[in-house]
């Protein structure tokens, strides 16, 4: 519940049973994690709060001038415009659930106008700068082994810091290439892998992880010292030391890994919807913002090396 001034207001009953059937639908039918289903309800809670200061007691009664409200608040409040539209998003997702529920005849968010974000171009890596950071675990004990399967694996599949932490020995199969990753909302999804990673993951199963073995683990694929999983702390940490290592200076944190994989294969000519497959997004509109990073890179190398872009600068 948000912190207020004045005496508390407390949720209508009729308005708190729909979030929380709503909420059901996420992590149920959805398979939303808990994470995101807190956010939603508490996203929801805020909305329902404000509504019940103007009188609404049930989502029935909630207009579009209501919405409207409700957005002019998250604006008037300096809230980053981030938080804003996720919390209006999660409001527009509730009305099209009370109109698939049968509660509401219309979406009372409907033509409801929301801050404007502003897509900030994700970062990326030249192939050199790559080539650098994979050559930069040399040591072939346990820990090289293990951190160059690690840093090949990002490379080469695109996978989440999360993903990866999470990977079984069950869901890498090298005989055919592929891992089978369980990504956000429980989607499965099939990523080749690439030759090198192939050798280096085969290097590490042999050498590397029979050493970080102990009596409790299990199938974790990615080994800690203590024998359970890799966290994602330690694979971030991992990365950022070989990054120093590789004489890199910008920050590098294993989501950039994720994103060099996308753009290179873009640049390499990969079809649009064969990345989105890969990287596990629902959505291509969220695998598009790659192709502005490589059109940003395209620019740059004409404004550098075009003759009339010389030209020009030299008049």
């Amino acid at each position: 519940m948000p912190s207020r001034s004045g005496p508390p207001v407390e949720i209508p009953p009729a308005m708190e049973e729909s979030i929380r059937d709503f909420v059901t639908s996420l992590e149920l039918e959805r398979g939303r994690s808990p994470k995101t289903v807190e956010a939603y309800e508490s996203d929801l809670s805020q909305a329902a709060v404000f509504l019940a200061k103007q009188g609404r007691t049930d989502w029935k009664r909630v207009t579009r001038d209501d919405a409207t409200a409700w957005a002019q608040n998250l604006s008037d409040r300096k809230l980053a415009s981030s938080s804003a539209a996720r919390k209006l998003s999660a409001l527009r997702m509730f009305a099209r659930y009370l109109v698939h529920d049968g509660v509401r005849a219309d979406d009372f968010t409907e033509l409801v106008v929301g801050p404007k974000l502003q897509r900030k171009l994700p970062g990326t890596l030249t192939l050199e700068e790559i080539g650098k950071i994979l050559a930069a675990p040399t040591g072939e004990d346990a820990f090289g082994l293990r951190d160059r399967g690690i840093l090949e694996l990002f490379y080469s599949s695109g996978l989440r810091v999360s993903e990866l932490c999470e990977l079984t020995l069950q869901q890498v199969d090298l005989d055919h290439g592929f891992v089978r990753v369980m990504g956000k909302g429980s989607k499965e999804r099939v990523v080749p892998l690439g030759d090198q990673a192939i050798r280096a993951i085969q290097a590490y199963l042999a050498s590397g992880r029979p050493h970080f073995v102990k009596t409790k683990t299990g199938s974790q694929f990615f080994l800690s010292n203590r024998g359970t999983a890799i966290s994602r702390k330690t694979v971030w940490l991992m990365v950022k030391t070989h990054t120093r290592r590789a004489g890199i200076t910008k920050t590098v944190k294993p989501h950039l890994l994720r994103h060099a994989f996308a753009t290179h294969l873009l640049s390499g000519g990969a079809d649009l919807r064969a990345i989105q497959e890969m990287l596990g997004h629902a959505d291509i509109g969220t695998t598009q913002i790659y192709t502005a990073v490589e059109s940003t890179r395209l620019l740059d190398h004409h404004a550098k090396f075009h003759p009339r872009k010389l030209k020009s600068t030299e008049t």
